[in-house]
């Protein structure tokens, strides 16, 4: 799991980097996938972290 905390941090990060980029382009179903990607894997990687703590304990 701690691996794959890290993975899904990642990849919340570069889905706030995605709505940036986005809101730049103008492309507004890109920031809603975005937002909306970086919310889910963001709101699981918190919600890991005060339910095992870092690292994890069995």
């Amino acid at each position: 799991m701690n691996l794959l905390m890290v993975i899904f941090g990642l990849v919340a990060i570069l889905g706030v980097v995605g709505i940036f980029q986005s809101i730049k382009e103008k492309n507004l179903l890109a920031v809603a996938f975005n937002a909306l990607a970086a919310g889910v894997f963001g709101w699981f990687v918190i919600m890991t972290v005060l339910n095992q703590g870092y690292p994890p304990t069995h």
